[in-house]
């Protein structure tokens, strides 16, 4: 049952910050917060994506140039360009290093404003840090574990914050149904989206990327990131942008 809790934890509460975070903030600005308020945000961030941790800036740059390039060469991640899922998978890492680095030259609109912490994403984004909590995510298995199909899950815990990428960068490109015409592959993947919180409705995402609700367009289309982030704006945690 423990292994149960980590990996639902690591799930839902990793997306969530993916989401609310590093798309919904850091990307598009569809809320404003506190630079305080900020800062935890990072810090949480790193917590529950763990080993897998993104930072803001290179998550926030790469997702902006996805926009713009949706589905042609330039775009960091697309089902198009690459011959299998693992391709684009590493394509979309190499290009994230490249830009969180600062190794490439990035046109100014797509780093305009977008949060960084170069101290903290410089110590969260380390081998150090990285390999610590593999470690911790292991002796948790080691001492919950019961029985060997459990294990399964590791690597899942290490990879997990790639994994939600995937899913919608690869899979919600190829598979669901469309509410929008768009220049583009993306679909809402799921008619009620329980495992994404939201990410799912992508083609409602990439017609309206200024909406901090990806939701809404059909009766069923719920998106639960939206709703905690109302109950965070009527406590004035955050601001949403009104469109």
């Amino acid at each position: 049952m423990e292994i149960l809790f980590l990996m639902l934890g690591l799930w839902y509460i990793g997306l969530f910050f993916q989401t609310f975070f590093l798309h919904r903030y850091a990307a598009h600005q569809t809320f404003t917060m506190s630079p305080f308020a900020e800062k935890v945000c990072f810090f949480l961030t790193w917590v529950f994506q763990g080993s897998n941790y993104l930072s803001a800036y290179g998550y926030g740059v790469m997702h902006r140039m996805h926009h713009a390039f949706a589905d042609t060469e330039k775009d960091p991640h697309s089902p198009k360009y690459d011959d299998n899922v693992f391709a684009m998978m590493w394509r979309t890492k190499t290009i994230y290093s490249a830009i969180n680095k600062k190794q490439i030259d990035v046109p100014e609109k797509f780093t305009k404003n977008v949060p960084q912490w170069e101290a903290f994403d410089k110590f969260a984004s380390s081998k150090v840090s990285r390999l610590t909590w593999g470690t911790l995510y292991t002796l948790f298995f080691l001492a919950f574990a019961t029985v060997w199909w459990q294990w399964l899950f590791l690597p899942v815990a290490f990879l997990m914050a790639p994994i939600h990428g995937v899913i919608i960068n690869w899979f919600a490109h190829i598979y669901g149904y469309v509410n929008f015409k768009v220049n583009d592959t993306s679909k809402n993947l799921l008619p009620f989206d329980f495992l994404m919180m939201g990410e799912g409705y992508h083609n409602n995402h990439h017609t309206h990327s200024g909406r901090a609700n990806f939701g809404g367009v059909r009766w069923h289309e719920i998106d639960f990131t939206y709703c905690i982030m109302v109950v965070l704006d009527k406590f004035n945690l955050i601001q949403i942008k009104k469109i």
